[in-house]
């Protein structure tokens, strides 16, 4: 099954470098040159990083025959994809998005919803776990709150901090699942921001978008 492992961004200086939004928890392992990618749309044919480098905590990407900042621009918003089967990932507790959604979340023997996303942010994911009255909540995909994932067993195991699902029940004055997001790296088009693991019910909730632990 391909899995999305990045979306372009925009152009970066003048040289056909690109900024990326990333939904992998490997990209030192994933992006490197020579790497190839499959690309949608499809009329980018697959797509050869040239080169990569960090700019703090942003990637810059280069493509092999995108040489200069017009053809970059025609790169904004492609997605690029990696087949999971083939990809190797040394990390035991990286899950992507299509293996989680769907699967039971469960407080102790009761079942409170099911995962019905994922967001991927820098510091720490966030499962999207849609209630059983129909709410979603946002829950951070961290051990100390989520310590089993059982794939097999068609469920994951939370320990919510108290009042986590409560926080975003309509009517609640407490953040809501927008609350906290920080632009895309690209211009027109939103994306997910980071913070670090929250201590509190509030905090968690705030903390606002894999795979992994």
């Amino acid at each position: 099954m391909e899995v999305q492992v990045a979306r372009i961004g925009k152009p970066h200086g003048i040289r056909g470098e690109v900024t990326v939004q990333l939904f992998t928890d490997a990209p030192e392992d994933r992006f490197e040159p020579g790497a190839i990618f499959r690309a949608e749309p499809a009329t980018l044919g697959p797509l050869t990083i040239s080169g990569a480098r960090w700019n703090k905590d942003i990637l810059i990407l280069g493509f092999d025959g995108y040489a200069d900042r017009n053809a970059a621009e025609t790169l904004r918003g492609a997605k690029l994809f990696i087949d999971s089967d083939e990809a190797e990932d040394d990390d035991d507790d990286a899950w992507y998005e299509h293996e989680l959604v769907g699967l039971e979340a469960r407080v102790g023997s009761d079942v409170v919803g099911k995962v019905s996303g994922l967001r991927t942010l820098e510091v720490q994911d966030l499962l999207i776990v849609e209630t059983s009255a129909g709410h979603e909540t946002l829950v951070p995909f961290v051990n100390e709150i989520v310590p089993e994932v059982n794939v097999a067993g068609g469920y994951v195991l939370l320990t919510p901090p108290a009042g986590l699902f409560e926080l975003n029940l309509p009517g609640s004055n407490q953040a809501g699942p927008d609350d906290g997001e920080v632009s895309d790296l690209d211009d027109d088009a939103p994306a997910a921001g980071a913070s670090a693991p929250a201590d509190s019910a509030t905090d968690a909730a705030a903390s606002t978008e894999g795979s992994g632990r």
